[in-house]
């Protein structure tokens, strides 16, 4: 009798690769600074923004507050610019996001075998390259004008703004995934908030003059923490109180916002 012998099925075990966030983050971060870097001009376009408040409203403090500011008009206004600029640029970074939707650049980038995490929190990083080029061109421009540059505070003041602008680019992308069949909506909901966010921290104009309900508003604005720990890292005072709250409210925006954003992108990628 003939046995018929079957050989034995080998399965093959798929064994993933082993993943690198940081590998990941750094190789989202370099694709997307590649378009800055041909196109440099983007970063002195940025600078008209800034420099045009510098120049227009800045004087405008000067003549009617520039006595009751502490430190004079350019150590309180500077770092306002600063923030800011942080604060629309950071905000509008969805905006980019949406553009790949329309060219499908998004989905080719889901296939890959990057991590979702590092898809957000890459091309957050890369937003704040230019905007720290253009921080160091704004105090470049304004120490001839009377700014008085204190580097250690100033390096500390750059690293916050490093903090929450990723925490804000993640919500931006956060939004534009929400939003992304109904694109018009993400400019609707950013400026919604933008404006009395800027308006209610401070950062123009004191509140310290304005209605109770102002003040009591920029109490729970983290913005605002914001603006008063710059102001006084740019001052030289890296250890003040100030300082502190801002930290926090960095850190638990930079927290929230990369929670939402992750969580809107795996679910994107389902």
């Amino acid at each position: 009798m003939t046995t018929l012998t079957v050989p034995a099925t080998t399965r093959r075990t798929t064994v993933p690769a082993d993943r690198n966030l940081f590998r990941d983050i750094s190789i989202v971060m370099r694709r997307e600074l590649k378009p800055v870097l041909r196109d440099p001009f983007t970063l002195l376009f940025g600078m008209i923004q800034p420099l045009v408040f510098l120049a227009l409203f800045g004087p405008l403090l000067a003549g009617s507050l520039g006595g009751s500011l502490d430190g004079g008009v350019w150590q309180w206004f500077v770092p306002s610019i600063l923030v800011m600029t942080t604060l629309f640029g950071t905000s509008a970074t969805g905006s980019n996001l949406l553009m790949e939707f329309q060219t499908g650049a998004h989905e080719r980038m889901l296939v890959t075998p990057l991590s979702r995490s590092s898809l957000l929190i890459g091309r957050a990083l890369k937003e704040m390259v230019p905007l720290f080029g253009q921080a160091v061109i704004v105090i470049a421009v304004m120490v001839p004008f009377g700014f008085d540059l204190h580097l250690g505070g100033a390096i500390v003041g750059l690293a916050l703004l490093a903090v929450f602008g990723i925490g804000l680019g993640a919500f931006s992308y956060a939004l534009a995934i929400a939003v992304r069949k109904q694109d018009w909506m993400f400019w609707v909901v950013q400026q919604t908030f933008l404006f009395p966010l800027m308006i209610l921290s401070g950062m123009l104009l004191p509140l310290e003059s304005g209605p109770a309900w102002m003040r009591a508003a920029s109490k729970v604005n983290p913005l605002s923490y914001l603006v008063e720990a710059e102001r006084t890292l740019f001052a030289g005072d890296v250890m003040a109180t100030a300082v502190l709250w801002g930290w926090v409210a960095g850190l638990i925006t930079v927290a929230l916002g990369l929670t939402v954003g992750i969580r809107t992108m795996l679910r994107s990628a389902d």
